[in-house]
């Protein structure tokens, strides 16, 4: 079988980040949407409810398992898993300075090769930092998240930094 790991934070997970699971999930048997916590970062959104997102966005496609990565490296987590292949969707140059030296690291500690796609040109300005600032700040983000996503958004607490609306 031949399984590949989408890693990310996905706070929260965007369309961006759906269409290259989706085209992931197309060149591989499982595709596993690892959910990290970076805890350089401070989050929107609690790592379980990263992970309801994600698995509420993407339940009807097959071969894709939702899961936590843990503590630990990627690397380490890729070769526990059996997995041949990390898959980054790149937005622009920026992001593949930024993922090569990960790439090539994580290739010397376990053999596990990273595969870059690029991003649809409709979704090369989306990131989930823009997408919260923007709904923080009262504007419509429906167009770039997923139904459960948004709701979310609307429903939830403000993050640190916000103000309530109202």
């Amino acid at each position: 079988m031949r399984r590949a790991v989408c890693p990310g934070s996905f706070d929260p997970i965007h369309n961006g980040h759906l269409e290259v699971i989706a085209r992931a999930a197309g060149l591989f048997d499982e595709v596993i949407v690892a959910v990290s916590t970076n805890y350089a970062k401070k989050y929107r959104f609690s790592l379980g409810d990263r992970i309801d997102m994600a698995r509420e966005t993407l339940a009807s496609l097959k071969g894709i398992v939702v899961e936590p990565v843990g503590e630990g490296l990627l690397a380490e987590y890729c070769r526990q898993r059996g997995v041949s292949a990390i898959v980054k969707g790149l937005r622009s140059s920026s992001d593949f300075d930024y993922e090569l030296p990960m790439a090539t690291m994580n290739r010397q500690l376990s053999g596990v090769e990273t595969v870059f796609l690029p991003a649809e040109a409709h979704y090369l300005h989306l990131s989930s930092t823009l997408i919260k600032e923007v709904a923080g700040l009262g504007g419509s983000v429906s167009d770039y998240v997923p139904r459960s996503v948004q709701k979310r958004l609307l429903a939830g607490e403000p993050s640190p930094g916000q103000l309530p609306r109202g």
